[in-house]
């Protein structure tokens, strides 16, 4: 006798399926990583100080902010030790766990709370809020990844345009099939350390917005136009 497959209402809902993939990876991965978190943060807290984890409100699903973790990479900041900008406050440490992504892995506990995804574009700081345009605010149609399209093609040696364009294609095209292609694609990324950072910044440099495009300014008329009379 022939069995009728589920019906539509019945059958898992894409989003329903990306979710359950994010809890399961991000428990194993949590537990099969659980030693070397351990050696990170033993080395984080003697070559940076305490505390080990560096939070910070970031902008998820929705433009919900919630508390990025990760492990700490800089110094403090120390004007009088000359620590200013992001370049002078990274030690050789924390650049090696940027390189490596090492500093990601206390993120999947944002994964596992529902806060992220394994795969989508990246939060960012929640005074970028006010300068998105309206079509680059549609990346947070989607909840943030720990990895994304933007970070596999170029990571921060892309322009922020185009790491927002590519945001918002990721948007419209997320399947589970590419989700599968930029964890891939991501491994290759991390492996060759590429894209760190950008030019001429030790991270990336501050957001500031799409400056809008300038009105069509109308060429001058050059033809001459003779006053009535001849021109006399």
């Amino acid at each position: 006798m022939h069995t009728p497959g589920r019906s539509l209402a019945e059958r898992p809902r894409p989003e329903a399926l990306k979710r359950a993939i994010d809890v399961l990876a991000a428990a194993v991965l949590l537990v099969l990583t659980a030693p070397l978190v351990l050696v990170v943060a033993v080395l984080v807290a003697v070559g940076l100080g305490r505390p080990v984890l560096f939070r910070q409100p970031r902008v998820g699903r929705h433009g919900r902010v919630f508390e990025l973790v990760k492990f700490r990479t800089m110094l403090p900041p120390d004007p009088l030790r000359g620590r200013v900008r992001d370049g002078d406050r990274l030690t050789p440490l924390g650049r090696f766990l940027r390189s490596t992504s090492l500093d990601e892995l206390p993120t999947l506990w944002n994964v596992l709370r529902g806060d992220m995804s394994l795969v989508g574009p990246r939060p960012l700081l929640t005074e970028y809020l006010p300068r998105y345009s309206p079509t680059q605010a549609r990346r947070h149609e989607v909840r943030p990844g720990v990895t994304g399209l933007a970070q596999v093609r170029g990571r921060n040696s892309l322009g922020w345009e185009e790491k927002l364009d590519l945001d918002v294609w990721y948007v419209d095209h997320r399947s589970l099939r590419l989700d599968l292609s930029i964890l891939a694609a991501t491994v290759r990324t991390v492996l060759r350390r590429e894209g760190i950072s950008a030019a001429g910044s030790a991270t990336a440099p501050e957001f500031l917005g799409t400056p809008p495009l300038a009105p069509a300014v109308p060429a001058p008329d050059t033809t001459l136009t003779v006053p009535a009379g001849g021109g006399r």
